[in-house]
């Protein structure tokens, strides 16, 4: 049966975003060989939103955190530039961050019940 996801992110710069999930976010890694690292990603979830048919098949990734506040300031000390202020949603708090040759993420604080710890 299924044990596992594994999420890509494509990048113009893997070198850069490679050191940003390394080196700022700290995610554990592999080195699958030359290099490529492969990162450990936190509990995750997997929510499914209608869309329009021309966004049907799209996918983002959010990271989640307990506390937003405390989060972007551990980050902006690490140099992340953030592109967007925190903004709250109904279903939590949310603030867009810059990804070094990969684009933008989210950071999310939910204010829902949460699965990623289900058993």
């Amino acid at each position: 049966m299924i044990n596992g996801a594994h999420t890509i992110i494509y990048a113009s710069n893997a070198e850069a975003t490679r050191a940003f999930f390394r080196d700022v976010l700290e995610f554990p890694h592999v080195d699958a060989g030359d290099g490529w690292l492969i990162f450990k990603s936190p509990p995750g979830e997997l929510a499914v939103h209608p869309a329009d048919p021309q966004a049907a098949g799209d996918s983002e990734l959010f990271l989640m955190c307990d506390d937003l506040a405390a989060t972007v300031t551990d980050l902006k000390a690490k140099g992340v530039e953030f592109t967007t202020d925190i903004s709250h949603q109904g279903w939590g708090l949310v603030i867009t961050l810059a990804v070094p040759g990969a684009g933008t993420l989210s950071l999310y604080q939910p204010r829902h019940d949460t699965a990623y710890d289900l058993e």
